[in-house]
């Protein structure tokens, strides 16, 4: 009998296997507080509401240029001039379905089987499995509390000394660990892959996300940079499946063409409702003070229950925090943890496959009630430790 691919032996989703754990326990009658996927609390905005009703009562929705509507992508590079102060050609502006469908094409656009691209650790698992199935070689840089747990150009250049790099995919704010790069470090990365000559992919979708220090788009130090965002997490959208990519000029054909055979286009209705998200400013940055409000209840909380190692959370809306005190394995930590005291959250393994048994990963995405509550529960099932 035929068999698997081997492209397709990747490690799995560690949190989407919780998120069906616990789903199942619902099933059962279970109370379950949800802190382990990394998806707002709150729908989409009103305006983006309001602009699928009309999408929907205007008839006919079919395909789109591979790039996206024009009303889009003008939308995108409006925000990109009144956020950053930064002018972006339309042409160089492809719509995409998610950031997911983002960091497929641009792998397969910039990069060629067997090429190494370099991505912190601890940092997002589909980085690694997504350049994997594509017969790429991620290079996991190992990242500590000297760097805040963000790649330097000093770890990319002895990475690159050690076996030559194509690329380097860097997040900030970043997932698990809520590292947010300064606009000075942004730039000295930047610069670092010009001089080597290898492509810089900025993984931009917690922008909009930030409580602590300044974000900066990498097209504030360069035009060759590829950019790459979602409307999932600042915009309430994750369901609609919707994100965007800013291309440098000469990727922005071959990755066209790429887009036309593996997506002909993303949903017409999702674009239509995206363009209208940028209106909706008010009504996010309220949910993003709800954000806030979790994010503080947990920084105060989870040292007195003995969480004292966590990383920075200067933004997205997560903590990651070591299970020591606890446990040396986090997975079973999280699925007791889950059985026992109906929280969910995710182990460290999907983040980091050296150190990530030592650690977890908290979503405050959700209502403040509920991370209230998980507090008190975990109070009571965790061990007392004086």
């Amino acid at each position: 009998m035929p068999t698997a691919s081997a492209r397709s032996d990747v490690e799995p989703f560690r949190a989407m296997d919780v998120l069906a754990r616990a789903n199942a326990l619902e099933a059962q009658g279970r109370s379950i507080l949800h802190m382990e996927v990394g998806q707002p609390g709150a729908g989409a905005p009103r305006a983006v509401l309001a602009a699928a009703q009309a999408a929907l009562d205007g008839g006919r929705l079919g395909y789109t240029e591979a790039r996206g509507l024009p009303v889009l992508r003008d939308a995108i590079r409006d925000h990109y001039r009144v956020t950053y102060g930064v002018d972006v050609p339309d042409h160089r502006i492809v719509a995409t379905t998610g950031s997911s469908a983002g960091f497929n094409l641009a792998f397969l656009a910039a990069f060629d089987p067997g090429d190494r691209v370099a991505i912190a650790a601890p940092g997002y698992p589909a980085y690694r499995n997504i350049l994997r199935a594509l017969g790429l070689v991620p290079v996991e840089i190992e990242t500590g509390p000297e760097t805040r747990y963000a790649l330097t150009a000093e770890l990319l250049e002895a990475a690159h000394r050690e076996a030559p790099l194509k690329g380097v995919l860097v997040a900030s704010p970043a997932n698990p660990t809520g590292t947010m790069m300064t606009p000075e470090a942004l730039k000295g990365l930047v610069e670092a892959c010009e001089a080597l000559d290898i492509w810089f992919i900025s993984d931009e979708i917690y922008h909009g996300l930030v409580f602590a220090g300044q974000q900066e788009t990498a097209l504030a130090f360069t035009q060759n940079a590829i950019i790459i965002n979602s409307f999932s997490k600042y915009y309430c959208m994750t369901g609609w499946r919707i994100g965007w990519m800013i291309l440098p000029e000469v990727l922005v054909r071959p990755l066209e063409r790429i887009a036309q055979s593996l997506y002909i286009s993303p949903p017409e209705l999702s674009q239509r409702a995206a363009a209208a998200a940028f209106s909706a400013t008010r009504e996010l940055e309220e949910i993003k003070a709800g954000y806030a409000a979790n994010r503080t209840l947990l920084l105060e909380t989870m040292p007195k229950l003995g969480f004292t190692e966590m990383l920075p959370v200067d933004g997205a809306f997560y903590l990651y925090a070591s299970v020591r005190p606890f446990s040396n394995d986090s997975a079973e930590f999280a699925r007791r943890m889950l059985e026992e005291a109906g929280v969910a959250a995710t182990p460290g393994a999907d983040f980091d496959p050296v150190h990530g048994h030592a650690f977890i990963r908290f979503s405050f995405a959700g209502d403040h009630a509920v991370i209230r509550e998980a507090g008190e529960r975990l109070a009571d099932w965790l061990p007392r430790t004086g």
